[in-house]
């Protein structure tokens, strides 16, 4: 005989009291469920990268490009034709970019031995330090009774065999992201309808229509803002580079323009990299940590003053939180997830903004 087992979906309390959800009566039911949720989503969000990056960029950039394309679209542009114009227009604008990186970054590729050398020549002062430390790491693991032996494996695989596996992954990639610009750019109204229908009364329709616009409004002001003042702190690092005699002076501007979309991860880069430049140009300390130096000074300007100032108290985020998301999705998805970081937690923040507001209003309502 089976027996069937009853789970009851509410729990019976006292007369007069409405019955409480069993997932409602446990916090630690929550809780759990909240955990095993995210650690769901975060593994669906890395197993389908390859689907999934190139889409949420394709989401991001459209949002850029999408107002422009509804421009052309009022004066008599067909809409499947103002979408191809902006894709058209993205990948001009990448291509040209890559063209003027190109043949300054060859130049400096030459200069890697160089580089090395100085590195070394550089670091031969510090062998005591290092001496010291390799000894006290040998008389801790003496202590702790920890052979200091360290085994190496060697991974067979050549560069050319992982050029060509990943790059087809790639060239599909690049794919998708184009034909899911377009898509975007091109069905941005009928996604804003479709998203109003599904909704049962003015209330609601209200409240997804507030929230859209947030985070339309919230996404292109951040994009376009970041893109003017990056150009500037690029402009002003090529200025700066110049001034100190540092060959290249337009390639390291480029790069800090396009690094700094990366906040907190793209800097620490820059400064890697013009510590190198450092060591292949000069020949002191002070030389060489002379442009990094100039560089940090340019980049806490631009990230105490001139961001706040120029996005305003509305865009300013917690800067742990900040840091948090970005550490998190290039941990997920790489560069990738180190651009769309900021764009998916000013979507999160508009769309809990609107849902805090809808309660606020709610709760007035019933008192």
């Amino acid at each position: 005989m089976t027996r069937q087992i009853e789970i009851p979906e509410s729990i019976q309390t006292g007369p007069g009291e409405k019955p409480v959800s069993v997932w409602s009566a446990d916090p630690a039911v929550r809780i759990s469920l909240l955990i095993l949720c995210g650690l769901a989503l975060t593994a669906a969000l890395d197993f389908a990268q390859v689907i999934l990056a190139p889409i949420c960029l394709s989401l991001i950039v459209g949002t850029l490009f999408g107002p422009a394309a509804d421009r052309l679209s009022r004066i008599g542009v067909p809409s499947w034709m103002s979408a191809i114009a902006m894709v058209v227009l993205f990948v001009a604008l990448i291509l040209t970019t890559g063209a003027a990186f190109v043949v300054p970054l060859s130049d400096w590729m030459d200069k890697l031995p160089l580089i090395w050398s100085q590195l070394q020549s550089q670091l031969t002062s510090w062998q005591g330090f290092f001496a010291s430390v390799a000894s006290l790491q040998n008389e801790l693991q003496n202590a702790m009774g920890q052979s200091g032996n360290m085994q190496v494996s060697v991974d067979d695989t050549s560069a050319v065999e992982s050029v060509f596996y990943f790059a087809p992954t790639f060239v599909a990639q690049i794919i998708l992201f184009l034909a899911s610009l377009y898509f975007v750019i091109l069905t941005r109204p009928h996604f804003r309808e479709t998203l109003m229908r599904m909704c049962d009364d003015h209330h609601q329709r209200r409240n997804v229509a507030t929230a859209i616009q947030a985070i339309e409004t919230r996404l292109s002001t951040y994009l376009v803002f970041i893109t003017f003042i990056n150009v500037g702190l690029g402009a002003s690092v090529a200025l700066v580079m110049w001034a100190l005699g540092v060959p290249s002076p337009l390639l390291w501007g480029m790069l800090a323009g396009m690094l700094n979309y990366i906040v907190y991860i793209g800097p620490a880069v820059m400064v890697a990299v013009l510590i190198g430049v450092g060591l292949a140009t000069g020949n002191t300390l002070f030389a060489i940590m002379t442009p990094p130096a100039a560089y940090l000074v340019l980049n806490l300007i631009e990230a105490q003053f001139v961001t706040p100032m120029v996005l305003g108290r509305t865009m300013t985020l917690n800067p742990f939180v900040v840091f948090l998301t970005i550490a998190f999705w290039i941990w997920l998805w790489g560069p990738a997830g180190g651009f769309v970081a900021v764009p998916l937690l000013l979507i999160a923040y508009s769309i809990f903004e609107t849902v805090e507001h809808q309660a606020a209003s709610r709760t007035r309502l019933e008192i």
